[in-house]
């Protein structure tokens, strides 16, 4: 059948893949909870049957701040069979912008997942006009649950089901599916509005890619509410694929062993972090395994996507899997065919080992905005170049404007930023091109290459140009580096805020007989500063002379979203850092940094009647060393 509309993915199920006993499953209490695919079908009918009886109508949005279930899903296909928009909100922003997520949407209800969750957003409720109730997808006292809605549904649905089938007929490929609110680096955050037809012209030019069918599963481990995961959830329903979630970021390897999935979906910080276990424990190895151990690592760094090794590599490499890289995929449930990575930029390095690990790695590219995939590699074959995001995605036209921005038009791209029309004009311009902000170009006339954010990049004071992401990259490849921030706009050098790996400095100072009561008082000791400076010096010798990092402060603290440094997506909010930091900023430089004026762009499953029970889980700064300027 074709599919036009999201929630026809449902009509797949009903007959495609009807047989499917685990098309979305979760683990609660120790054990994994299935939906079948009659399952995810019956209850997100009830859930629309059950909207409609409460007066719910196309173009109405509802709001959900839930962890990663099928629940989601159910909610999902729900609102989206009736015309109701869904506007998810990540878990882990501060409640301010939920706040302010909830009331710009004109959100009529809010589901969250959990009581932590309605806990936290419990003080702001009544501060929101027209917000009528909030339900919880856990069960808790004295609070409605969603299970509420679905009941209803089901008793009414005799009197609803010929409105349903109307809502459903009435529902076009261009009508607004989603709002989806960008992180909010800068400001306040922006709903994206995004049509059906924006994101399944998205989730089916990628199914063609992918090289996973029915019968396979995946473990989901970003969060719903981004549209790349999201996409690809749709994208995994399309080809009939057990989605099973992962339960948090912290049980990832446990939930790779206990369901072996074929694939997965991540951002390069979570695959620097597997690499970083996978070394570590390298380490540890004795003789003669710890030296074979690194031997393997070299090759597999000289691993050549594009299939021209040489006979004699091949042989090393075979030697290479069989002694070393089949336990690197063991660590990954042992059935891994592919990991799709996106978000940010993966290092050239990571990507070619883990390919000759047998692990293959699909870089792409994208945006909120572009629903969002415009450029994608492919898995194995000529359509594939590691250091690129590969080939533009089919149906997706891409130009690169005389200021080296990326510009790209389809189906993809989205209705515009919900009331703010103004917002809109300054992305996509009277042609239809969205700027995308980003800055690449070609490579071999049909990889596309991003080197970094337009608004990103700055001039020192010599007038020498920055693109500070691809500077970050070569950094964070070192294992005692977590996180750093280049700075330098306007002035004559370049410097540095580190954010160090506190697991492998807790490990050095041990070694070495250091002191200290704290990490604050950790990074002031003069060896630690020493040892930092000698991988500073090491990347160095990589970079132009105005690109070389001149004098760095290590700051105590782990940059992550809970703490407000780093985006959902695991991007540095540089405006928050460098506020954070404006002390040791001035520190460094005796002032502050001037910022340039930049142009606008051109353009266990509890016990419930009716078997519902599987619906409702229980709940569950300082003195540092310098290069010489």
């Amino acid at each position: 059948m074709r599919l036009t509309r999201v929630f026809d993915l449902l009509e797949q199920y009903s007959t495609k893949y009807k047989d499917l006993d685990d098309a979305l499953a979760y683990k609660n209490k120790g054990n994994w909870i299935k939906f079948s695919a009659t399952d995810y079908v019956n209850y997100s009918r009830f859930f629309a049957l059950g909207l409609l009886k409460m007066g719910f109508k196309k173009g109405d949005k509802i709001a959900s701040i839930t962890n990663n279930l099928p629940h989601w899903n159910i909610l999902d296909m729900g609102m989206a069979m009736t015309g109701v928009v869904h506007v998810p909100i990540y878990p882990t922003i501060g409640k301010e912008q939920q706040q302010y997520i909830i009331k710009h949407s004109e959100s009529r209800i809010v589901i969250v997942s959990d009581k932590m969750l309605y806990k936290r957003i419990k003080p702001i409720i009544n501060d929101i006009d027209g917000l009528e109730n909030v339900y919880t997808l856990n069960d808790i006292e004295d609070v409605n649950n969603w299970v509420e809605i679905i009941h209803l549904g089901r008793e009414y649905e005799r009197e609803i089901n010929e409105k349903l089938e109307q809502a459903k007929a009435s529902i076009e490929p261009d009508d607004l599916f989603t709002l989806i609110y960008t992180s909010g680096t800068t400001g306040d955050p922006k709903g994206v509005m995004l049509s059906h037809k924006n994101i399944l012209s998205n989730a089916l030019g990628t199914s063609k890619i992918l090289p996973l069918n029915k019968g396979q599963r995946v473990l989901g481990v970003l969060p719903l509410c981004h549209v790349y995961e999201r996409m690809m959830n749709y994208n995994f329903q399309s080809k009939g694929i057990s989605i099973y979630y992962a339960e948090n970021l912290g049980t990832i390897v446990n939930n790779l062993q206990e369901i072996k999935p074929h694939g997965f979906n991540t951002v390069p910080r979570l695959l620097e972090k597997f690499y970083d276990k996978i070394i570590a424990k390298g380490k540890d190895l004795s003789w003669p395994v710890k030296p074979l151990f690194f031997w393997a690592v070299r090759l597999g760094e000289k691993y050549d996507v594009a299939d021209n090794n040489t006979l004699w590599y091949k042989m090393r490499l075979a030697v290479a899997r069989a002694l070393i890289f089949k336990k690197w995929q063991a660590v990954f449930g042992g059935n891994i065919i592919c990991v799709v990575s996106g978000g940010a930029s993966l290092q050239s390095r990571l990507a070619k080992l883990f390919w000759a690990a047998g692990i293959y790695v699909i870089e792409g590219y994208g945006m909120t905005e572009t629903s969002p995939v415009i450029a994608v590699n492919h898995y194995r074959g000529k359509l594939c170049r590691i250091g690129t995001v590969g080939p533009v995605l089919e149906c997706t036209e891409m130009q690169i404007s005389d200021e080296g921005e990326v510009l790209a038009r389809g189906p993809h791209v989205m209705h515009g930023y919900y009331k703010d029309p103004e917002s809109t004009k300054q992305v996509i311009d009277e042609n239809g091109w969205m700027h995308t902000g980003d800055v690449g170009h070609l490579v071999e006339n049909t990889f596309l290459q991003i080197t970094d954010r337009k608004k990103e990049i700055f001039k020192t004071s010599s007038g020498k140009y920055i693109a500070p992401q691809i500077i970050e990259n070569k950094f964070k490849a070192s294992p005692l580096i977590e996180q750093i921030m280049v700075i330098g706009e306007n002035v004559k050098f370049a410097s540095a805020l580190v954010s160090p790996n506190f697991n492998y400095l807790h490990f050095f100072a041990n070694k070495h007989k250091i002191h200290y009561r704290d990490n604050a008082k950790l990074i002031q000791q003069k060896q630690i500063i020493h040892r930092i400076q000698q991988e500073i010096n090491e990347v160095n010798k990589q970079l132009g002379e105005h690109e070389k990092i001149k004098r760095f402060r290590l700051v105590c603290e782990e940059w992550s979203p809970q703490t407000g440094e780093l985006s959902p997506t695991l991007k540095l909010k540089r405006k928050v850092i460098l506020n954070k930091y404006s002390s040791i900023v001035n520190e460094i430089y005796g002032h502050p940094l001037q910022k340039a004026s930049k142009e606008k762009p051109s353009t266990t499953t509890g016990k419930f009647s009716n078997g519902l029970g599987k619906l409702i889980p229980k709940s569950r700064t300082h003195s540092h060393n310098e290069n010489n300027e």
